[in-house]
């Protein structure tokens, strides 16, 4: 019956920085984007791709500020890397906080390593090496 997630929505609010930060920094290609007449708070939608996984921003820019962890709900989305060193060094050249140091995952978590980082408006996103 259920087959796949279609997409995760994040919230921003600023369309502009979190297009930036997804495309020019994490790799995401725009799929389209649709400006909304913001009378649901919304006032831009775009869809983007990293190879087969979408999300969707959501512009609302008067969202209230993501609650303190750990909260019910979506917490973080994990990006594979092929190689951990090489992604934080970029990370940190393009002035992204490493906010959680890369550890080592251990044999019950197929081994590699995990490491975190925030996007511009302070969603988690986990980075793994398998």
């Amino acid at each position: 019956m259920f087959k796949e997630i279609d997409h995760i929505e994040i919230t921003s609010r600023n369309m502009k920085e979190s297009l930036k930060f997804y495309t020019e920094i994490l790799g995401f290609q725009i799929i389209r984007r649709s400006k909304m007449d913001g009378s649901t708070g919304i006032t831009e939608i775009a869809h983007l791709s990293l190879g087969d996984n979408k999300i969707e921003l959501v512009e609302i820019p008067d969202a209230a500020p993501l609650p303190d962890q750990p909260h019910v709900g979506y917490r973080m989305m994990a990006i594979t890397v092929e190689d951990m060193d090489v992604a934080i060094k970029y990370l940190e050249e393009n002035n992204v906080e490493i906010t959680r140091e890369p550890v080592s995952m251990g044999k019950d978590h197929r081994g590699g390593f995990r490491g975190e980082f925030q996007d511009n408006n302070g969603v988690t996103i986990e980075i793994r090496q398998l």
